[in-house]
């Protein structure tokens, strides 16, 4: 299972980036897909699922409405499209899926809202 984040960077307040994850590995449309982010010194935090045809999502709070998870299984992509960003959703995000038991992760993409 590879999974490999993109689309971080440094943004301002009420800015817009669009991360994205491309999966490798597994059969991706049969797994729900999830969002993380880890602020240093604090754990690892869930931000946004999706089912495995995209019907349902989930949010963490705080994010619904500003934030949105979608998947094309056909390129095997996940992507986190955040909009109105705020200072403290600085972090590094991560794309997630759980198979065979256990948890895998990407690298992480490093997002900074700062003025």
């Amino acid at each position: 299972v590879q999974l490999v984040e993109s689309g971080g960077g440094f943004v301002q307040p009420g800015g817009s980036l669009r991360l994205s994850c491309a999966a490798s590995g597994f059969v991706f449309d049969q797994y729900v897909m999830h969002w993380y982010r880890q602020v240093p010194g604090k754990q690892r935090e869930w931000v946004a699922s999706i089912s495995q045809s995209g019907a349902t999502t989930n949010y963490v709070d705080g994010v619904e409405g500003r934030f949105t998870i979608s998947r094309d299984n056909a390129q095997r992509t996940v992507d986190l499209q955040m909009n109105n960003l705020k200072l403290d959703n600085t972090a590094v995000y991560y794309c997630n899926t759980r198979a065979w038991s256990r948890d895998f992760w990407g690298q992480g993409t490093q997002v900074t809202v700062s003025a």
